[in-house]
């Protein structure tokens, strides 16, 4: 016992000691040369291995955060720091040597509340596009009575409750297919032929479970506008061959999904955890932000789902599937040459997109500044129509470690790990299971950490019959041997687990909020669709973005999103694991550890 505990607190010292190392590797690597990226990498291991002959325990080095991006096939940017901009303007502008960084004022950004204001704006925003609409979600729901609906017959006669419930979910469902067919019409209407063009992404699997699913309520949209409307299905190539055949519907799904959550409306994108079901629009609470008027973040968008529909089953107006011509098949091709043309095509999309805003940056604000005795002489007439500068940026994280693509994973374990003493990072996931390296982040280094996690009673699966029902348990489980380290290592003071429970609503908000030391207001926040656990990291298509903030409004719209989840949850401590309904039963504490990695 006492050689665990000793080994317990030399991890403890080893990842804080590391803390601050991946300042000194990012600034190392960002002037080592194109041409020594090799030596760059080979430096990270053998520093890492040094790490851990002291001890084992502490698995990642914070100089090995960075040092995976340095080689193949996650790509490397290792250029230099912009000699124009202000030290220190942010202290994340480190984040756009990974990825595209998108500067734009905090005005356009709209941090949304609740599952109604989501709703709202996806109808406002469907009704006025007028050039593109481009959907990523995991599946377009459909609902027993919108089937119904659809049958033009009633299996059992409807009480007024079900008609009201009825009647809420037949215009949800209608606002969500018939808005897109409304607006494709009119578009057609207008000039006679249309410049709208409409692209969903959605899951195989996912979008066709049961006779009546997601393909089945886009085939009259694919059939009435041909030219128009595509629609793509995600196939991951790990389901294949006999475990393909073997694996039951639903099932099936723990394998890979495409789990992107992006709505986009000509220049206006929202990025958001919620999918396209009536429960996102009623009573399941997720995150939502709206960034307006951003034609580069939007084109950005827009070229991912394009990149990842490229390498997808594409539906056909028959209900049948089909791959583009001399596309690699997802489960019936090679599965590497598919891995290594699907991530040539997406990282095309996020080297391109970083091209072009660093040639953007330093054309529009770089003169700007060499500019501006003369500007405030002349006014704002003579700018030549140059932006002002930005207040907020945004960097879009993409994970697909299918296709050997991490960046998400190492811009959140750097910034785990760079958090400093006195730093509060408030943390929010609807399945709480992350990944064993989070784990050991959060508790061997110095900020403070409130975490935020569903409740059984508000857990998406609590209820589901057969071997689903026992999925609140296992997260139970789960959160019972994490919070028994916490205390094992005394850190109950720094790191903070909440419940959150509402009465009659379902859990699924994820995300981060980063506090720096001194500071009431968040300046960072993590958006998306990861959930921070072994999926999301593994096997899973995900997306979010950080979006950095200078702007005093903006950070106290991003405060009050997080006090208002915060603020329906309670403080886990001993006491609540002695609860009746916190008993996890033998056979689930058995069965957890074999299969926590699938859900």
């Amino acid at each position: 016992m006492a050689a665990a505990g000793s080994g317990r607190r030399a991890g403890l010292m080893a990842a804080a000691a590391a803390a601050g190392g991946a300042a000194l590797w990012r600034r190392l690597s960002a002037w080592l040369p194109r041409g020594r990226l090799g030596l760059a990498a080979l430096l990270g291991r053998l520093s890492d291995r040094l790490s851990r002959g002291r001890d084992r325990r502490a698995r990642r080095s914070s100089w090995l955060l960075l040092a995976p991006l340095l080689t193949p096939p996650v790509p490397v940017i290792t250029a230099p720091p912009c000699s124009l901009c202000p030290e220190g303007a942010h202290r994340f502008q480190w984040i756009r040597n990974l990825v595209p960084e998108f500067g734009i004022s905090s005005s356009h950004v709209k941090v949304l509340s609740s599952p109604a204001e989501f709703y709202e704006l996806l109808k406002v925003q469907i009704k006025t596009a007028k050039q593109r609409v481009v959907m990523a979600s995991l599946y377009l729901g459909t609902g027993l009575l919108e089937q119904e609906l659809k049958q033009k017959h009633y299996l059992r006669p409807l009480g007024k409750p079900d008609l009201g419930r009825f009647l809420m979910l037949e215009c949800k469902f209608h606002s969500r297919v018939d808005c897109l067919e409304e607006t494709l019409e009119k578009s057609l209407q207008a000039k006679g032929s249309s410049n709208l063009k409409v692209s969903i992404l959605l899951d195989y699997t996912r979008g066709s479970r049961g006779r009546k699913n997601s393909r089945t309520m886009l085939i009259p949209l694919l059939q009435r506008f041909p030219e128009q409307v595509r629609v793509s299905l995600f196939h991951t190539p790990n389901l294949r061959g006999l475990l393909r055949l073997l694996i039951p519907e639903r099932f099936n799904e723990t394998i890979g999904l495409q789990h992107i959550k992006v709505y986009l409306f000509d220049d206006n994108v929202i990025l958001s955890g919620a999918n396209l079901s009536d429960l996102y629009f009623t009573n399941r609470q997720d995150r939502y932000v709206l960034l307006q008027d951003s034609p580069e973040i939007a084109d950005f968008f827009t070229e991912l789902v394009d990149a990842i529909g490229d390498v997808s089953l594409q539906l056909q107006r028959d209900d049948t599937v089909q791959m583009m011509e001399g596309m690699v098949h997802p489960y019936q091709g090679d599965k590497v040459a598919y891995c290594e043309i699907a991530n040539r095509r997406v990282m095309e999309v996020i080297n391109s997109a970083r091209t072009r805003q660093e040639l953007l940056h330093a054309k529009t604000f770089h003169s700007s500044q060499r500019g501006s005795s003369l500007l405030s002489q002349q006014g704002s007439q003579a700018s030549g129509g140059l932006k002002t500068e930005p207040d907020t940026w945004i960097y879009p994280l993409i994970q697909m470690k299918p296709f050997g693509i991490q960046i998400d994973e190492m811009v959140t374990e750097t910034l785990l790990t760079e958090a400093e003493r006195d730093a509060r990072i408030y943390l929010s996931t609807g399945y709480f299971n992350l990944t064993q390296a989070y784990m050991d982040l959060i508790l061997g280094t110095r900020a403070e950490y409130r975490i935020l996690l569903a409740s059984p009673e508000v857990n998406g699966f609590f209820g589901a019959k057969g071997v689903a029902g026992a999925i609140p348990a296992a997260y139970v489980y789960i959160e019972h041997q994490f919070y028994s380290e916490v205390c094992y290592l005394h850190q109950q003071e720094r790191v903070q687990l909440q419940e959150y429970s509402r009465a009659g609503w379902t859990f699924h908000a994820k995300g981060l909020w980063l506090y720096l030391a001194g500071s009431d207001l968040p300046c960072l926040t993590l958006i998306g669709s990861p959930n921070f656990g072994y999926r999301s990291v593994h096997r899973d298509l995900e997306a979010q973005v950080a979006i950095v903030t200078e702007n005093k409004a903006l950070q106290q719209q991003l405060h009050q999103e997080q006090e208002q989840l915060y603020l329906c949850s309670g403080v886990v401590s001993s006491s609540t694991f002695e609860q009746p309904n916190r008993y996890v039963k033998l056979w689930v504490k058995l069965v957890t550890p074999l299969i926590k990695n699938f859900f």
